[in-house]
């Protein structure tokens, strides 16, 4: 059994496990699920996470014989089922965000509890105006850098697109929402920040 740091199998092992006892799908699906469903969520609202999700891991189930096992992780893989699944939802995801420019709130990333001052909302109703404006493949490499927090080479995985387009839309898209933000970049992650 191949297995991470933490002595949990990984996800190829999981895979491969799964072709024999179909129940060992189950244990990709907890480990995966919830941040799936956050970030279709931020994307789609709530009202059609569960489902894009549900259907994102049917569909990993039924091509799990397809799975290149070279790949200890799967997330890449289930981001791009999930992104396929998405772009069928695009005057959804734009409607989601107009909602968001309109109200300021992003209800998924705040709940109610939680909400900060008039500055916060204005950022959030500018990114959701940004968003609305790129290209879905540029929104879609910017988002799962940014939202879900994969590297180039998981982006370009998920999406089956060379690097270097990875890369280039990245770079559009930052540019983008940088000038509707007035300077800022929503999608730098702590750790590209840190190596320069």
């Amino acid at each position: 059994m191949i297995a991470d740091e933490s002595g949990r199998a990984d996800d190829t092992e999981l895979i491969r496990r799964s072709a024999r006892d179909p129940e060992a799908f189950a244990d990709l699906f907890t480990r995966h699920a919830p941040a799936l469903r956050r970030y279709v969520a931020r994307r789609l609202g709530p009202c059609l996470a569960d489902d894009i999700v549900s259907d994102t891991f049917l569909t990993a189930f039924r091509r799990r014989g397809r799975y290149d096992l070279s790949h200890p992780d799967a997330r890449p893989w289930l981001y791009g089922i999930a992104a396929r699944l998405v772009s069928r939802h695009r005057r959804v995801e734009i409607r989601f965000y107009r909602a968001l420019v309109r109200s300021g709130v992003d209800e998924i990333a705040e709940p109610y509890a939680d909400r900060v001052d008039d500055w916060v909302a204005a950022q959030q109703a500018g990114l959701a105006a940004a968003l609305m404006k790129l290209s879905p493949g540029d929104r879609e490499v910017l988002l799962l850098v940014a939202w879900a927090d994969m590297s180039y080479e998981d982006v370009a995985r998920a999406l089956d697109i060379p690097i270097g387009t990875v890369r280039s839309r990245l770079h559009r898209a930052r540019a983008k929402t940088r000038q509707a933000l007035g300077g800022s970049d929503p999608a730098m992650t702590r750790k590209e920040s840190s190596d320069g």
